[in-house]
């Protein structure tokens, strides 16, 4: 028997830990790394057969017994708190604050979905009654349900070790639907995946599921991910990664004989306006806040506002000035992970060698540390450059200073599809921002006057999704009680007999 929250580097696969035939280390910040099995696409098979097995009973059980399972998944998650606290800190390097927060956000969300399900407005039932004596023909008694949609695969976000992986915002509506769950873990962080699986395989067995409503496969390459996406009998997607990573798994999910859903969240630079009046009277407010939410948990947050768009003049002069100061008196911070590192390096090249761009601050890289990362470029050097829009993982913010409000709006025309986009703004800005809402409503998920959106609000109304390549679905959101949506689909039930209908629907 294996002991709780210890880690004993094997793969949960339908209630059995199972070994591999290799093995991968982790890559702590300190101390000494942890070996883990390493997946491979027969044990994938294994798990989505498991999952698929497991599918009609989970589908079946009542929204009370599966509010009571994700409850009682939070409730596991924290009992194992301080070992999950003191693996994330080994692991990624992430503050003890910030992962007891993450942790916090994590059985949040867990409790809000059984919330939210035990009302079943999400189900959008609807009724439309027998007319048997309709002319020139009778109507059918007709019923509508959203009904779960099948196994889900789940690939675990290297930036949120919590939050947006094992037990993250994907697995939790999955299950909040009734969909079992097969999810491949980051290696960025498999300890702490470990930890968290062991506390959903508690909950399991709590509340006597079938084992195969949950599975979690470590490690592996490429092929373990396309085994996942491409095997039959998964039926949706959830991913939160790189555009290049998430491209190409959306490309297999398209290309399968069956096309299936692929719901992906791959970047976004999150643009901030800064419009005339705000500027004039809030330079040194905003540029403070900029450089906060811009190196909070070292820029790697897909809502990390990387580019602020300012009208070139002596308050733009101001609020570079500002910004550079505010940046400057921020201290190195370690990466995720070290390729994450590297890729921020290159990526501050990059930006660094384009035409027109200015160093406003540049303190240096080393190993898995970054520090804060500042430039400027015109209005026409980045409109004539589309890689000037690209995302850069990491503390790193762009001024563009344009040279009039037209071509402000130039810009916001020019944008691809965001999470994010912010409006700074006073009243005597109104006209102009009446201009940009109705372009950057069709731009983002989330649009937001005077504030920041580094940091994504659980709850009801939110939307973390946008147009491409923000998102793969620009109808869906990963984040808030809506996110439950994306594992179901509609059925209409014809005349169907009370006895047979499902039990939403009696």
């Amino acid at each position: 028997m294996l002991k709780e929250n210890t880690l004993h580097g094997r793969h949960l696969i339908s209630g059995a830990w199972v070994e591999g035939s290799s093995t991968f280390l982790n890559m702590p910040v300190g101390g000494q790394a942890d070996a883990f099995a390493v997946g491979t696409p027969d044990l994938v098979g294994q798990a989505v057969e498991a999952a698929e097995d497991a599918f009609t009973s989970y589908a079946a059980t009542s929204r009370a017994k599966r509010a009571a399972f994700l409850r009682t998944i939070a409730d596991e998650i924290d009992a194992r708190g301080e070992a999950i606290t003191a693996m994330g800190m080994k692991e990624t390097g992430l503050p003890e604050m910030r992962l007891n927060g993450e942790r916090g956000r994590t059985v949040g969300q867990l409790k809000l979905f059984a919330d939210h399900i035990e009302q079943g407005d999400y189900l959008d039932r609807r009724h439309d009654e027998a007319l048997p004596d309709r002319a020139p023909l009778p109507r059918p008694d007709l019923r509508l349900c959203q009904v779960p949609t099948g196994p889900v695969a789940v690939f675990g976000a290297s930036n949120f070790p919590l939050a947006f992986s094992v037990a993250g915002g994907d697995t939790a509506s999955a299950l909040a639907a009734g969909c079992p769950v097969v999810v491949k873990g980051h290696s960025a962080h498999p300890g702490v995946s470990e930890l968290v699986a062991q506390a959903i395989e508690a909950a399991i067995k709590a509340h006597d599921l079938h084992p195969g409503v949950f599975s979690l496969i470590q490690g592996g390459n490429r092929s373990v991910g396309e085994a996942l996406v491409q095997h039959p009998l998964i039926r949706a997607v959830g991913f939160t990664g790189s555009l290049g990573g998430g491209r190409a798994l959306f490309n297999l999910c398209a290309a399968r004989p069956d096309p299936i859903p692929f719901f992906g969240e791959l970047g976004s630079v999150n643009p901030m306006f800064l419009l005339p009046h705000a500027m004039a009277g809030r330079t040194e407010q905003i540029a403070s806040g900029w450089a906060g939410s811009l190196t909070m948990g070292a820029g790697q947050f897909c809502t990390n506002p990387g580019i602020a768009i300012v009208l070139d003049g002596p308050d733009a002069d101001s609020f570079t000035r500002a910004t550079q100061a505010a940046l400057s008196d921020v201290s190195s911070q370690t990466m995720l992970t070290a390729g994450m590192a590297e890729a921020f390096a290159s990526g501050k090249d990059t930006i660094a060698s384009q035409k027109g761009v200015k160093e406003v601050l540049a303190m240096g890289c080393a190993e898995r540390q970054a520090s804060p990362f500042l430039y400027e470029v015109s209005g026409d050097d980045w409109l004539a450059n589309h890689q000037l829009g690209e995302e850069v993982f990491g503390p790193l913010g762009l001024i563009v200073r344009v040279k009039d409000t037209d071509q402000m709006i130039a810009i916001a025309k020019s944008l691809q599809g965001q999470l994010t986009a912010t409006l700074h703004m006073d009243n005597q800005d109104s006209e102009l921002g009446q201009v940009l809402m109705p372009i950057l409503t069709r731009k983002a998920g989330r649009i937001l006057a005077n504030g920041f959106p580094t940091g994504v609000e659980v709850s009801d109304a939110m939307v973390h999704g946008g147009p491409y390549p923000a998102s793969t679905n620009f109808g869906a959101t990963s984040v808030g009680t809506m996110a439950i949506r994306r594992w179901l689909r509609p059925v209409c039930f014809q005349a169907i007999p009370n006895n047979l209908l499902p039990e939403d629907l009696k």
